[in-house]
């Protein structure tokens, strides 16, 4: 197959110390008036313009052993003059984006998403092609290999590289390739061989994470019916410092994670850390069906070289993060209570925003590309997650269907319901498609729900819902910075700390007040996102929370800060922390419908 498609590439990490893969593409039949290549600008599932071709160093045509001249016709796009017989395109492309978004190479590993480093051929994005992923020629890196979930066609058996195709250019670049010396752990979930590849300097139970991972595996490939939509699943983890994200494909996932938050060599607790790489793993593995295959109208196909507006962003993230941790408890990870635990922090984080109260859901999926993949130091006042609240919406969905059908059905029955409708048709989902197969699924009335949920700015009616299932909620004010919310077993009504309403990090000079909350202290006092607190009370500003603490209601304070290169002096009045806080109380025999009774 390799010698008879129409598009070949080839893909060499030709100077990993410079952080430079070389590329080529060979059309066999050019276009006759001058072929054109692009590159796209964003990749699906982070929704935002990345302009991967500024990546791009050097480039070059040849036809017959004869160089084709090229021009630029637009920031990612390049036409060649016409050419007699196969044309290819040789370039260079810097790779050093540590993320799950773009190229990495250095001398310890590579990385790389079609979309960074495949041009595409106009005209034939629809065309198999075929690519060679060669290893870097020096021994150095003789103990190098490959993992990808692309179709292998003549791979070295040890190393895997190789020969790779592709029935289209989609699917090119939806299958990332990792490389280097990694450790690799392999399981099967419901009869389908998975992959778990680890890159990095670590010290983990392997062993452990592939037993936890194949239970979540098996209990969403069920969830859904079998069989799985992919013959093969490779997971792909790099593990470093300070460092969170995943980005899903249709048969693999890449993610990055700190090395601590691996599960310890003989440790069989589940801390904070793997708790979170595992609701890492569960929320990329769902979205094998709910965004990769079941997605909304408008990126079918997808139009890689601009902006792919949707209202449907909550119904793809935001039911995928109420799904992650649901598989948690669901598949005997975790129990009710710590599952309770995050859904109070994640309701917790919510109500803290005054982008709540006026953004819609709706409006924040329609404005991610502009809005929540480009925050600033407003951006608490201005806008809401499509993935938070829209959790927090999904549960409200979910219970009030089980509510109003008495048990009979749940928000499991809609995405069953949504998953045999693609399995019938394979199309995307009209703006209003979603809603519609909701109501017919359910039997329910549910368009007041949705018309609040997700075309107004009112709160979510959480408190009336969870009540319903056996879980009481209640908002509290936060006992310090720290607090993110959680389970209780009662509600203590403790007295409100004061608050200058910042969300602060600490600085080389004081305290970096990284956020200044709308209706706060801080706001009122004139303070400004940005700012570098480094004095309180003529004390050296260290930790806020700790230096109010001996403030009672009605006084007030002086605190000196830098904004840009200048000192500035505030009066400022702290406040009483707000109500923000949310705790949750499991009643007797409550939560039946986090384990799916």
């Amino acid at each position: 197959m390799t010698q008879s498609v129409p598009v070949h590439y080839t893909l060499r990490p030709v100077s990993p110390d410079a952080h430079l893969f070389e590329a080529t593409v060979t059309v066999t039949h050019p276009a006759k008036d001058g072929q054109v290549f692009f590159l796209p600008a964003w990749i699906p599932g982070s929704y935002m313009i990345r302009e991967f071709s500024k990546h791009i160093v050097e480039m070059e045509a040849r036809a017959g052993g004869k160089p084709v001249a090229l021009r630029q016709l637009e920031k990612n796009r390049w036409q060649a003059a016409p050419a007699k017989g196969a044309l290819t395109l040789r370039y260079l492309v810097y790779a050093f984006d540590l993320s799950v978004r773009g190229a990495y190479l250095d001398g310890e590993r590579g990385f790389f998403n079609g979309t960074s480093v495949f041009l595409a051929v106009e005209g034939y994005e629809g065309e198999p092609c075929a690519v060679d992923i060669h290893e870097p020629e020096s021994k150095v890196y003789a103990g190098w290999k490959v993992a990808t979930s692309l179709p292998a066609v003549d791979v070295k058996k040890k190393s895997g590289f190789g020969a790779y195709q592709a029935s289209n250019y989609d699917e090119l670049i939806d299958h990332p390739v990792e490389m280097g010396e990694f450790q690799k752990v392999s399981f099967k979930a419901c009869g389908v061989p998975h992959e778990f590849v680890v890159s990095g300097r670590f010290q983990g139970d392997l062993k452990r994470l592939a037993e936890d991972t194949k239970k979540i595996c098996e209990y969403q490939i069920k969830l859904f019916g079998e069989p799985a939509p992919f013959d093969r699943y490779v997971f792909m983890l790099f593990v470093g410092k300070d460092i969170y994200g995943g980005l899903e494909h249709r048969a693999s996932t890449a993610l990055v994670a700190n090395r601590d938050d691996l599960p310890a060599p003989g440790a069989t607790d589940i801390g904070d850390g793997y708790l979170k790489l595992l609701g890492l793993i569960s929320h990329e593995y769902f979205h094998s069906w709910n965004v990769k295959r079941m997605k909304p109208a408008a990126f079918t196909p997808y139009d890689l070289n601009r902006e792919g507006m949707t209202r449907l962003l909550w119904a793809f993230e935001g039911i995928t993060s109420y799904y992650d941790d649901l598989t948690l408890v669901r598949c005997g990870l975790i129990d009710e209570k710590r599952y309770l635990g995050l859904l109070a922090e994640t309701i917790t984080s919510v109500q803290r925003g005054a982008g709540r109260l006026k953004q819609t859901l709706e409006q924040s999926s329609f404005e991610a590309w502009t809005k929540y993949y480009r925050q600033d130091e407003n951006s608490p006042n201005s806008i809401v997650s499509y993935y938070t609240k829209g959790s927090l919406a999904a549960l409200a969905l979910d219970l009030l269907i089980r509510r109003d059908s008495k048990g009979k059905q749940s928000l499991d029955d809609v995405m069953r319901a949504l998953w045999s409708k693609w399995l019938a048709d394979g199309k995307g989902l009209e703006e209003d498609e979603w809603e519609k197969i909701a109501i017919e699924t359910t039997g329910l009335k549910l368009k007041p729900f949705f018309d609040l949920a997700l075309r107004s700015t009112q709160d979510l009616p959480l408190a009336e819902l969870l009540k319903s299932q056996g879980v009481e909620l209640k908002f509290e004010a936060a006992q310090g910075a720290s607090d993110r919310g959680g389970v209780v077993d009662a509600f203590a009504g403790k007295p409100a700390p004061l608050t200058l309403g910042v969300k602060a990090a600490a600085d080389a000079v004081g305290v970096k007040l990284v956020q200044v909350l709308d209706g706060g202290a801080a706001q009122q006092a004139g303070l400004s996102g940005g700012d570098v607190v480094v004095a309180v009370y003529k004390l050296r500003a260290y930790d806020l929370d700790k230096q109010l603490v001996r403030l009672s209601a009605g006084d007030k304070i002086k605190l000196h800060a830098f904004r840009r290169d200048e000192l500035m002096t505030f009066d400022v009045a702290p406040q009483a922390a707000p109500e923000d806080t949310c705790r949750l109380k499991l009643e007797a025999d409550g939560g039946k419908w986090i384990a799916g009774r």
